[in-house]
């Protein structure tokens, strides 16, 4: 099972930033799609946002657009989620995840997974 790596969560107050990293091993690059996805205590897991490696479109659910931004680093192997803005709301596990495009549009199912990385945005 390829592992993801992530780093980069922490706890911060409203209004704060973080940089999210997910290393992405060299085979598992050759994915369609790659996506941060979350999930709070009690809550299902809801995808956050997408950037097509073909190309470098991206998705971004309505509650963190404006704020977060999804880019990758070729050179580098890794994909990042700048977060800006940091709402309580925010709080949860994020999740990175390499994968290929599901049906309909902007779903990128995840066949490679990272461990998670908690981020805590208090009031």
């Amino acid at each position: 099972q390829v592992q993801l790596v992530e780093s980069g969560g922490g706890s911060v107050q409203a209004g704060g930033s973080l940089t999210l990293s997910c290393v992405v091993p060299g085979y598992s690059w050759r994915s369609t799609c790659m996506a941060w996805f979350r999930q709070a205590p009690g809550k299902e897991r809801e995808g956050v946002t997408i950037i097509s490696t073909r190309g470098g479109s991206t998705y971004y659910v309505d509650s963190v657009k404006g704020r977060f931004t999804i880019s990758q680093d070729n050179a580098k192997n890794t994909l990042y989620l700048q977060m800006n803005s940091l709402k309580p709301e925010d709080t949860a596990m994020y999740y990175c995840a390499a994968g290929g495009w599901g049906p309909g549009a902007w779903n990128c199912v995840g066949n490679y997974w990272g461990q998670g990385t908690q981020v805590t945005v208090s009031s």
